[in-house]
């Protein structure tokens, strides 16, 4: 009875309780049913059983979720994610009914076929017409999920939209120095050197900070400026699919050589921020409050929200939105895109007594109600119906906190969660100049088809880790040290170019391209 006075005061008036708990059309159980769950990631380190998502979903599916999280306080770099934590209670012994992380995917199609997770791929066909319809219409996603033995471990983090980061400039500063947009590599050392030179900022010092980036490998993402690639996914310094069809990596190409050249040029000459690789992420609101930032590769939400919080103390401030600049060869390029498909998610732990009813739990995040209560909080506190649609409160949107952060307080937007992301949640606290930017970006085919990964045998596993780690970090210490003055990249080519076939970088693509194929054709 307490449950019910509890759900009667968390849905009343709502859409969401007037209709689908009353009718009961989402209830799983006739009995209440307490699944245990690990929950681990970097915004939440463990589950939360107080969020007012998660008891509308319980009374709404007859299901609980009781926190049994272990390693919530481990600390990981952002390449393992919660790894650590997953090997913490993999240790245990004890795997929970649910196991929800970051980085998920490795970590279950590896242990899963050895027995730790449930494969998924039949309770999705007999229990799950949401998940299974969604996979009949994207193939592609449970190919890329699957793991060595064509088992699906997992239900993802499914991401919506296309554009996530894109160019922006200073508008203003443009306009000052009687400058057009820049639409060539060429006009972009320009511009930049422009922005060096000319105090463009017109406060008569030479204190000019042409490009920046909150993140350092966005500023290896310009070798595309000089047709290269740095990524094949919206994940740094990954594998990408070359023009042949084949798994190759971005940091042997010689596109990436020629850029990595220009960068060092660029980062001698002054056009890139000294910092770059120590100044951190906090470098967007530094530079461009102390109006010295000119131009940048970013979040479009966020980058596009500073041309109203600094309206009032920038005087003219215009950050805008810039297409990708043409290459040598004449191609515009945005290689980053809202990948579909995130390596988070949720799995069932092999001793989960329930599988059933656990799979009917994760299908319940693909209803059209469970996916509105994933994707924008409680209706009545978070967003209103408007026209069918949620629509967020102006009080939600306007109190001063980030949107996104208030979701993941009442358990909504969690990428542990296998969930499909709605674009429109953050369609609606996108201003009009991300909204602008994005429709730039429309008016021309700029995006890259994103790699997905792949699932290793046991064997090509071992291959891999014999080799990668130590290349990847070799790859990235020439990277920073060529641009920073350590070398010259056009003469240690050849002997670098050799490293890697000694370093085994040959066995690697090897068995990534057995993988590739065995998963994708």
């Amino acid at each position: 009875m307490q449950r019910l006075t509890l759900s009667a005061a968390l849905l009343a008036g709502t859409s969401l309780g007037g209709t689908a708990f009353a009718d009961g059309h989402l209830m799983i159980v006739d009995e209440p049913l307490e699944l245990s769950i690990q929950m681990n990631h970097a915004r939440y380190p463990r589950y939360d059983e107080t969020w007012p998502v998660e008891k509308i979903a319980s009374e709404l599916t007859g299901i609980s979720l009781r926190d049994t999280t272990v390693g919530a306080n481990t600390r990981t770099s952002e390449n393992d994610g919660k790894t650590e934590a997953l090997n913490l209670m993999l240790a245990t012994g004890e795997i929970p009914d649910i196991v929800g992380s970051s980085r998920l995917k490795d970590f279950v199609n590896q242990y899963g076929p050895e027995g730790a997770f449930l494969p998924l791929d039949d309770l999705i066909a007999e229990h799950a017409p949401n998940l299974a319809a969604f996979y009949a219409d994207r193939p592609e996603i449970a190919n890329a999920i699957s793991a060595a033995d064509g088992n699906m471990y997992y239900v993802p983090y499914l991401p919506d939209g296309k554009y996530g980061r894109g160019y922006f400039i200073r508008y203003d500063w443009l306009e000052n120095l009687g400058l057009e947009v820049p639409e060539t590599l060429e006009e972009v050392e320009a511009v930049l050197r422009a922005f060096k030179n000319d105090d463009p900022n017109g406060n008569g010092v030479a204190d000019e900070v042409p490009y920046f980036a909150r993140q350092w490998p966005e500023l290896i993402r310009l070798v595309t400026l000089w047709d290269g690639r740095s990524t094949g996914s919206d994940t740094y310094h990954d594998f990408y699919i070359n023009a042949e069809g084949n798994v190759d990596h971005p940091y042997a190409g010689e596109g990436y050589r020629d850029g990595i050249a220009g960068l060092a040029h660029w980062y001698d000459e002054g056009l890139i921020d000294a910092e770059i690789f120590t100044r951190g992420s906090s470098s967007r609101e530094y530079l461009l409050s102390e109006d010295i930032g000119g131009m940048t590769h970013d979040w479009f939400a966020s980058t596009a929200g500073y041309n109203e919080s600094l309206a009032d103390t920038v005087e003219g401030f215009r950050f805008e939105a810039m297409l990708p600049p043409a290459s040598p060869s004449g191609v515009r390029m945005e290689e980053h895109r809202r990948i579909p498909i995130k390596p988070d998610g949720w799995a069932i732990g092999v001793t989960n007594e329930h599988p059933v009813e656990t799979i009917k739990y994760f299908d319940f995040w693909f209803t059209e109600e469970g996916r509105r209560l994933a994707n924008f909080g409680v209706e009545g506190e978070q967003y209103t119906m408007v026209d069918g649609k949620p629509q967020f409160t102006e009080e939600f949107l306007t109190n001063g906190e980030p949107v996104n952060n208030q979701l993941y307080q009442v358990g909504s937007q969690l990428q542990a969660r296998g969930y499909f992301q709605d674009y429109e949640y953050e369609k609606q606290w996108s201003n009009q100049y991300a909204l602008e930017g994005i429709d730039l970006y429309e008016t021309g085919d700029y995006l890259i088809p994103d790699f997905l990964g792949v699932s290793f045998t046991a064997d090509e596993q071992r291959v891999y880790d014999r080799s990668w780690p130590s290349i990847r970090d070799y790859m990235l210490e020439r990277q920073q040290g060529w641009i920073l003055g350590n070398g010259d990249v056009m003469a240690d080519w050849e002997g670098y170019q050799q490293t890697l076939q000694d370093m085994g970088l040959q066995d690697v693509l090897e068995v990534m391209n057995v993988a590739y194929e065995r998963q994708y054709n």
